[in-house]
């Protein structure tokens, strides 16, 4: 089979190598993966010059969505023929997270990743893949869908005719429009990009903040919300952005901080936050019940991840280029036929 591996660190050393298939051990379920979604996580992890701990090469990326073509001994989870997703964090089932030597081991990082044609898992690793969704776009749930529903489901979901607000439009703020818009929440969206505001309007949002145009965009939602505020803010920027949240944040409203665009540093005002007792919650994607309620959902909402484009296997250098480029929604790679 054909796979994805980094031997030493930076990008310009990933390599599609050729090695066995895996037979699945007691307990593990080989799985022919079908679609893997990208994250901007995948580029940090990736572009890294830190030095690599592991003699064994890293396998990237987390989101796969495929089928069990074979069990090991003692498996009942998951059948041969099912479709299936694989859990970001597939240690942490439910509950709290669950750390390991300080950070929740995931695929493509702690845990081998999936961008490959066979993967073999713990059955444990594996959640039944949405019915009403192809693979390409099943692909996209157990990151950037699963961190949208924890930031809006987990803490206290929004009420209809609450207002939530979402920064830019990769996956995870689609999914936010898209989710929060279902629950009868008004969203507002802020992009850079005139085309990509109006885009997500068609998703569902109610409105959109051009934030070169408006960089005080806290001022936009204010202005919007008649003083009051978002009671939800979906925080992918980080960095002196969070101090624009803090401002625009609802008393008893809730910051669900996601994002390092602008680096793992983040500032803020105190007073505002002291002020509105307001929340910030700090979300690592989900734990498998999540992904679970997730995938339900889906299928009952008959919600459509929005994809922006697909590559093949052999093209993952091309999709990563393209994520650096800032799709609307998710890129993902076809495995196989």
């Amino acid at each position: 089979m054909k796979r994805w591996e980094l031997r030493e660190p930076g990008r310009a050393n990933l390599k599609l190598t050729s090695v066995a298939i895996p037979t699945p051990k007691p307990g593990e379920a080989l799985v022919r993966v079908r679609a893997v979604s990208l994250n901007y996580r995948d580029k940090l992890i990736l572009d890294s010059t830190a030095p690599r701990a592991s003699r064994e090469p890293l396998v990237p990326t987390s989101d796969m969505a495929g089928e069990v073509v074979a069990t090991g001994e003692g498996v009942t989870r998951v059948r041969k023929g099912e479709r299936v997703l694989a859990a970001f964090s597939p240690l942490w089932v439910d509950g709290p997270p669950v750390r390991v030597d300080g950070v929740i081991p995931s695929l493509g990082g702690a845990l081998p990743g999936v961008l490959s044609e066979y993967v073999a898992v713990p059955e444990s690793w594996l959640v039944a893949a949405p019915r009403t969704l192809d693979d390409v776009k099943a692909s996209t749930l157990p990151c950037a869908g699963l961190t949208a529903w924890t930031a809006l489901m987990e803490h206290g979901a929004p009420r209809p005719g609450q207002t939530v607000v979402t920064q830019g439009t990769g996956g995870v703020s689609l999914f936010a429009v898209q989710l929060a818009s279902a629950l009868g929440a008004r969203v507002i969206v802020t992009s850079g990009d005139e085309e990509k505001l109006a885009r997500a309007k068609a998703l569902g949002a109610a409105h959109g903040i051009h934030r070169r145009q408006t960089p005080d965009w806290e001022q936009a939602v204010l202005e919007l919300t008649g003083g009051r505020g978002a009671d939800v803010i979906l925080e992918v920027v980080g960095g002196d952005n969070l101090g624009h949240s803090v401002r625009a944040l609802a008393s008893g409203g809730r910051i669900a901080l996601i994002g390092v665009l602008e680096g793992f540093e983040v500032r803020f005002p105190a007073v505002p936050l002291f002020q509105t007792h307001g929340i910030i919650q700090g979300v690592m994607v989900g734990h498998r019940r999540g992904l679970e309620e997730l995938v339900r959902a889906v299928d009952t909402l008959r919600l459509e991840p929005v994809v922006d484009a697909t590559y093949a296997l052999d093209a993952f250098p091309q999709a990563l280029e393209h994520l650096d480029r800032g799709p609307f929604g998710k890129v993902v790679v076809r495995v196989g036929a």
